[in-house]
């Protein structure tokens, strides 16, 4: 690895998501800027390894060449109450929301309740899509999407509903709104298993466990389907690698799920990238870490730091060893 410095950093979050209330992650200087190796704590080395080598491609050869100067965003709502949602939604300008539900078992009231306030946010012109990160069963997820459905006036698409492709499959041939794939492409063996089987109509690209921005693309062009790119919760470091992708797709139909800065209480940069009108730029290099703010955001536990540069090394050999 041709990397110079090697800096650890812990942001705290806005509000708990994904089962998260700290953000953690190592920032990476090389010839060609800065990369974010930042995977969550769950996971092994090995699924590790592609967020390495998203962090190194930024940081040692740069990102492809863009055909696009700024992407439309979402903002993103947590598993608030409904008037915390209505605020995050009005508080963005962007037109579009993405709504996470199904947080735990017996959210349906909770959940069509924060959707109703989000699109009372939106107005009939605004979109709305949901998040149930895989909760649902079948016919849960049949029954939970028809009722959203009539919450949000009509929904723009169900992102990851169940968790095996199978079961999207099955989802999608009983309801009318369109189903977007996340976890069934980054976590799957083969991404492109999604398409064959006909389980989804819109693919969700998060070029960070795709293992960069350049094998996010050969993975778009080989699903043909219609693409989303959203954060992996990154700083400006990171959410610049998936900006890039944004700006290198041939095609971009759809809002991208980047505007995830505002979930962090802080930034590592001194220009955050934050929307703008639910727009966001699309750079051509990484943003360079603030050294104050980078040292704002060095764990207070020095054990914090000692775990992630192991986790950095065990990845890397991990890595070298493919």
């Amino acid at each position: 690895m041709l990397i110079d410095e090697v800096h650890v950093y812990s942001i705290p979050m806005r509000t708990r998501f994904r089962g998260i209330t700290v953000r953690e992650g190592v920032l990476l200087r090389g010839p060609a800027g800065w990369g974010e190796f930042c995977p969550f704590v769950e996971y092994d080395d090995r699924e590790a390894a592609a967020w390495l080598a998203t962090a190194l491609e930024a940081a040692e050869r740069g990102w492809p060449e863009p055909v696009r100067d700024r992407v439309p965003v979402n903002c993103t709502v947590p598993a608030v109450d409904p008037e915390e949602a209505h605020h995050i939604v009005t508080s963005s300008h962007c037109r579009t929301a993405k709504v996470k539900v199904a947080d735990h078992p017996g959210s349906a009231t909770e959940d069509a309740a924060r959707v109703e306030a989000v699109r009372d946010a939106l107005g009939p012109g605004g979109q709305v899509r949901v998040d149930a990160n895989g909760a649902w069963e079948v016919d849960t997820a049949v029954d939970r999407i028809r009722q959203l459905d009539r919450a949000a006036g009509g929904l723009e698409y169900v992102e990851q509903p169940c968790r095996t492709v199978e079961e999207l499959a099955a989802v999608r041939r009983r309801v009318d709104v369109r189903i977007a794939a996340d976890e069934s492409i980054r976590q799957a063996g083969d991404p492109l298993r999604v398409a064959l089987a006909g389980a989804a109509d819109v693919a969700v690209l998060k070029c960070a466990p795709l293992g960069g921005v350049r094998r996010a693309l050969e993975v778009a062009t080989a699903a043909g389907l219609p693409c989303v790119v959203s954060s992996a919760l990154e700083t400006s470091v990171g959410l610049a690698a998936q900006l890039a992708l944004a700006g290198a797709l041939p095609e971009l139909e759809f809002a991208c799920g980047l505007g995830t800065l505002a979930l962090l209480e802080g930034d590592v940069v001194a220009d955050p990238l934050l929307p703008v009108n639910g727009e966001l730029p699309v750079p051509r290099t990484p943003p360079a870490p603030d050294p104050e703010r980078l040292a704002a955001a060095t764990p207070a536990d020095p054990a914090r730091t000692a775990w992630w540069r192991d986790r950095l090394r065990r990845v890397g050999v991990v890595r070298t060893a493919r």
